[in-house]
């Protein structure tokens, strides 16, 4: 009888467990091509605590997709949740920040060419 039902209700958070990964995968690659000090000149945490964030938060968004232990293929747990906030605050937040002070790359009147 429930069986239509959840197996779209399973795909769909299945869906948005793969969503998150890239959301996490993403943010973390981001981190990794800033150089620390622009983290410092932005204000922002240090690059190596937001890469603790955001390694654990990719481990468990990853671990959510493919229901590791029996976290994903359901409703998203708490820790899965944490860590599309973690990555969602890095990108929201941190990411337009440490940017402006990225650095490098020929600089001309107009941004870089």
């Amino acid at each position: 009888m429930f069986g239509p039902v959840n197996n779209i209700l399973s795909l769909i958070f299945w869906l948005l467990s793969i969503g998150a990964f890239i959301l996490s995968i993403s943010a973390l690659i981001h981190a990794v091509r800033i150089p620390s000090r622009a983290f410092q000149a932005a204000g922002k945490q240090t690059k190596q605590l937001w890469m603790i964030i955001l390694g654990l938060a990719t481990l468990f968004t990853f671990a959510a997709a493919v229901n590791y232990l029996g976290i994903g293929m359901g409703m998203p747990g708490l820790l899965t949740i944490l860590s599309v906030i973690a990555s969602g605050v890095y990108l929201a937040d941190v990411k337009p920040a440490v940017n402006q002070y990225r650095g490098g790359g020929n600089q001309g009147p107009y941004g870089p060419w």
